[in-house]
């Protein structure tokens, strides 16, 4: 199940109190002040790791703490600090400050991280107010609180490349014979109901890959709300290209369907609308009349300025030459759709 969403709190350790001590010891008078410091507080630390793909494990994880410091001791023995927690997120987490919607990070690469709550600095002990008027001070300093706050995570998939379209428009059935990937693919709308990554490999050259994004069919007013679209359209910000799909045996003219769709992605994003994107015509193997079909699209592309394949993802017709374009195009934008 995917969960690319999370609310949580973090609340970082206090440190520990100063200690107020004096040295007792046979022989030595008047020992003076020994009190050490209160140890400091640990942070909480998020931390990208490839090992997740989703924020399940934090979903339910409601409030994450972190140990508070130590007090000092006698002898001038400061406290231990608090062991501060790290809490592995997916690659691609945004985080956000809950109350005031701040971006405090994008952890993209593995092992990026940031500190989102500092632990609380450790109080002095006498020992450090002594001086040469006050030798036998008995003040010592309380631990600082540590930070606390509430965040919202946020997952983006990476991708290079990212599948969009009505429903049943074909999306599911072209990730899974272009890789490795096995999204549910029916005969009805709706069917994916949460985005899956593949790993395409070129033919002739295994080392050159591109990992695609499958986005739930997207309807009229996704933006705003309306069918499932709307959750996942996050996940095609980082993609550097996009394929818009239309399915080629539904409707002979392909421009309303291609307009609905675009129209929603700039929509949520008008960042996207300067994507580079391609038209996929797909299902070509059930249209009775293919040049016809083949043409409206072609003219579609023109008027769109942008390059046009037909595909037919159950006999492999036109896959091979889709999957070159789209890598071309991935490699050509070097970097990733960001925020």
């Amino acid at each position: 199940m995917l969960i690319d969403s999370a609310r949580i709190t973090v609340s970082a350790g206090r440190g520990g109190n100063g200690c107020v001590s004096f040295r007792r010891e046979k022989y030595v008078p008047r020992g003076g002040p020994d009190g050490g410091d209160g140890g400091r507080g640990g942070d909480v630390i998020l931390r990208a790791d490839p090992r997740y793909n989703t924020l399940l494990h934090v979903h339910h994880r409601h409030h994450i703490r972190a140990e508070r410091g130590r007090h000092g001791e006698g002898s001038n023995r400061t406290g231990r600090s608090g062991q501060s927690v790290v809490v592995p997120v997916p690659p691609g987490t945004v985080v956000r400050d809950a109350l005031t919607g701040e971006v405090i990070a994008d952890l993209v690469e593995p092992g990026q991280e940031v500190v989102v709550a500092r632990g609380g600095r450790g109080g002095r002990g006498n020992a450090r107010f002594a001086t040469s008027t006050n030798q036998a001070p008995r003040r010592a300093d309380p631990g600082e609180a540590g930070e606390e706050r509430e965040l919202e995570l946020e997952l983006r998939m990476i991708a290079d490349v990212g599948l969009v379209g009505l429903p049943n428009a074909g999306k599911s059935t072209l990730l899974s014979v272009i890789s490795a990937a096995r999204p549910k693919v029916a005969d009805y709308p709706f069917t994916t109901l949460e985005p899956h990554l593949g790993v395409v490999r070129a033919p002739d050259d295994e080392t050159r890959t591109l990992v695609v994004a499958d986005i739930p069919g997207l309807i009229e007013g996704a933006h705003e709300g309306a069918g499932l679209g709307h959750r996942f359209l996050r996940h095609v910000q980082r993609c550097r290209v996009l394929a818009l799909l239309v399915d080629l045996s539904e409707d002979d003219d392909p421009g309303p369907a291609v307009r609905t769709v675009r129209n929603e992605v700039a929509a949520f994003d008008p960042g996207l609308a300067g994507r580079p994107w391609v038209l996929v015509g797909t299902k070509i193997d059930s249209v009775p009349d293919r040049e016809t079909a083949a043409a409206a699209l072609e003219t579609l592309g023109r008027e769109l300025g942008v390059p046009v394949r037909t595909i037919s993802a159950a006999t492999g017709e036109g896959v091979a030459g889709l999957v070159y374009l789209l890598m071309e195009m991935a490699e050509q934008r070097t970097e990733p759709g960001g925020e």
